[in-house]
């Protein structure tokens, strides 16, 4: 098959459309572009008003600009200056204006005196001159398609490398005059009324090319909606699936849990008491249960799962947990043996660092039956791991968990009930967009005696004043934490860096005190055994790299110290902060940064002093990271959002999840002729994911 001039069709591989060649269609396909269809639907980042141009002498520090003007000198910096910026001086009718990059050495090739440039990014000032920096740049050459790139809304997409901006625009402009009228409407009429939206056709061509801010606007809604409906009708579907299911139907008298819930040391909060309750009455019911348990550091989820544990165990049947990493699952392992082994209930660890016969033996029992509680990581959805009775699956942390891997899961038994837990908060309206497909119950209530964290930022300079506040506090009686980073890249470096500075403390710093050190590379039973001992009160000081995120209750621990803090993620700051406040003395969280701290890692730390409430933490989180990270999507089974942002759009996407539970409640196959293109168009986006195409 070669180009033709014939126009390509929706189908059409981009490698065959004229003007595209195999290097330019492999560039392509690294952004997940194959077909006219896929280009189509790529949305640009952001549009430029070049009808609107700033002129330079209109800049105004600190704003972003759009502007436009001719290169009149070009200075790269001196061979080996890393620190001096790539600069070219630009004029326009209005006057001068600086452009520079920092790293781009390769500007030196590409930009000459005499070329118009149309500049887009921050302005700064620099002696006295303004400097836009670090814009994105694009060289304006003359010719016939010159209304494509100025004088209009110019769509700016995101690139891969050897992509330049203006070549991709050209192939979209020349896709979407040949092509866009072809894009099928997939909405019924009557929903495309209710919502006031503009037809599919028409918004694809306005997403790229709009005439308007108006039409732009609404070709973004439009596509944002469809987005969000057909996330929605999938996770609708699979809801649907399973309400219609059969299920178990475990309601026993509740010895076990009674008999927990009195040898507690505390009572369960009003909160725990409803969620609770929740999942009983799930459980007693005859189909599956399907609900996710949100609740911030510290809240409790654990004795929650617990009880639903026991509340399967002592119906007959096997629950099984599962962590993402396998230092949760450890942690979980020690919470669960603690809890439920008094009762006599046996509980075992399931993880790949297992020796093969140990591995082998601990399947074997649970294989027959003989443990009820099972804890391990994804090696639990692995071939080989069979079940005798499984009634439970409790999964942790799922943003980190495929949604194909807790159904790959749940299959392991005969329509086993799931409960999935977070301790990252989110907004119910965006849980519900993400978790479409679970109920949820949120635990927002701390247990009682769990008292404001005081958080403070301190740079390396007042090491000293850090360390003697730790000796008051470990003379007071209280015990510390300090952690450390471990990033995989490094992770030797920061291993050592860990030990000498635990060394460092026990020898010099704290030569009066027993200082412990723990982290991944140790044995499960040597970390046990050191936990125990911190906990007994023996150890005065835990060094520690992240292994202590989540999980881990020592009521007397008062001072989190969290070295290299600007190399954090804001979730895990907020993790390890949840460590201390735990029992009843005023509890400390110490940021110790390094150096000169980058705009992004500022904002986390700024994040972390102004709030101990999760729910504003994971906010920022997501203005910082962006969704799909945050969630996991990328990893998660979800389709991918192109126009939606889950932040900017979430009233739009709430709309789509009622279309979709009302379309999917009337049709729950979406069998009527109707829906056949809306169907079809579901089918495409899930691309064959969660067996939603076995929908009929």
């Amino acid at each position: 098959m070669t180009q033709t001039d014939a126009p390509p069709g929706l189908q059409t591989p981009l490698r065959f459309v004229k003007g595209v060649g195999p290097q330019r269609a492999s560039q392509l396909e690294r952004k997940g572009l194959r077909t006219v269809e896929d280009a189509l639907f790529v949305v640009p980042l952001r549009h430029e008003d070049r009808t609107r141009l700033t002129p330079f002498r209109a800049l105004v520090p600190g704003q972003a600009a759009t502007c436009s003007g001719v290169i009149v000198g070009v200075s790269p910096p001196p061979p080996g200056r890393a620190r001096v910026p790539f600069t070219v001086m630009l004029r326009d009718q209005s006057g001068y204006a600086t452009a520079s990059w920092f790293g781009w050495r390769y500007l030196a090739r590409v930009l000459k005196r005499g070329q118009r440039l149309v500049l887009h990014g921050r302005v700064g000032r620099y002696k006295g001159a303004m400097v836009i920096q670090q814009p994105d740049y694009e060289i304006v050459e003359s010719g016939e398609d010159e209304r494509l790139h100025t004088g209009r809304l110019v769509p700016v997409y995101s690139l891969t490398e050897g992509l330049p901006q203006r070549a991709l625009r050209t192939l979209m402009w020349r896709l979407v005059d040949a092509c866009g009228a072809e894009v099928q409407e997939v909405l019924p009429e009557g929903v495309r009324a209710r919502r006031s939206l503009v037809g599919l056709a028409q918004a694809v061509r306005d997403a790229h090319f709009p005439e308007t801010d108006a039409a732009l606007a609404a070709a973004r809604r439009r596509l944002t909606f469809d987005e969000g409906l057909l996330l929605q009708l999938g996770l609708a579907i699979l809801r649907s699936r399973v309400s219609r299911a059969r299920g178990l139907a475990m309601n026993p008298r509740g010895d076990l849990v009674a008999r927990l819930r009195a040898g507690l040391p505390w009572k369960l909060t009003g909160a725990q008491e409803r969620v609770w309750e929740e999942i009983r009455r799930d459980m007693a019911a005859p189909y599956p249960m399907h609900r996710l348990l949100q609740g911030d550091v510290g809240s409790g989820k654990t004795v929650v799962a617990a009880l639903a544990v026991l509340t399967a165990i002592e119906a007959g049947h096997q629950a099984a947990v599962m962590a993402p990493t396998e230092i949760l699952a450890e942690q979980h392992f020690m919470t669960f043996r603690q809890l439920l082994e008094p009762l006599g209930v046996r509980v075992t660890l399931l993880a790949s660092s297992l020796k093969p016969r140990e591995r082998a033996a601990r399947r074997a029992t649970v294989a027959a039956g003989e443990i009820a509680c099972v804890v391990g990581t994804h090696a639990l959805v692995q071939e080989g791991v069979e079940f005798r009775r499984l009634g439970l699956v409790v999964v942790d942390e799922q943003h980190r968990f495929g949604v194909e891997q807790r159904a790959r899961l749940r299959g392991k038994g005969e329509h086993a009930d799931l409960l999935v837990m977070t301790a990252t908060p989110i907004p119910r309206t965006l849980a519900l967009t993400i978790y479409g497909d679970l109920d949820v119950s949120i635990l927002d209530e701390l247990p009682p005696g769990r008292r404001p964290i005081v958080t403070v930022a301190r740079a390396e300079a007042k090491r000293r004043e850090i360390y003697k506040f730790l000796k008051a506090e470990v003379a007071a009686g209280r015990q510390i934490y300090v952690v450390y980073p471990l990033v995989e890249e490094s992770e030797a470096l920061d291993l050592k860096a860990a030990t000498d500075m635990a060394r460092h403390l026990g020898e010099e710093v704290f030569p009066d005190l027993t200082v412990g050190l723990l982290h991944g590379r140790l044995g499960f039973e040597e970390k046990d055994a050191i936990m125990q001992r911190f906990k007994a009160g023996e150890i005065h000081v835990l060094v520690s790299t992240t292994v202590i995120e989540v999980g881990i209750d020592v009521p007397n621990a008062s001072v989190m110290l969290v070295e290299h803090a600007e190399r954090f993620g804001l979730s895990q700051l907020h993790q390890l902060r949840g460590r201390v406040g735990r029992g009843e003395w005023r509890s400390y969280c110490i940021l110790l940064t390094a150096g000169h701290l980058g705009e992004e890692a500022q904002r986390r730390i700024d994040a972390m002093t102004a709030t101990n409430d999760g729910f504003r933490i994971a906010e920022v989180d997501l203005e910082l990271r962006g969704p799909g990270e945050f969630f996991g999507t990328r990893q998660s089974g979800l389709p991918e959002f192109r126009a939606a942002d889950l932040l900017r759009d979430t009233s739009l996407l709430e709309d789509a999840r009622r279309e979709a539970s009302g379309i999917v409640a009337r049709d729950p196959e979406l069998a009527d002729p109707a829906h056949r293109a809306l169907r079809a168009a579901l089918l495409a986006r899930w691309r064959g994911k969660l067996a939603l195409a076995t929908a009929g």
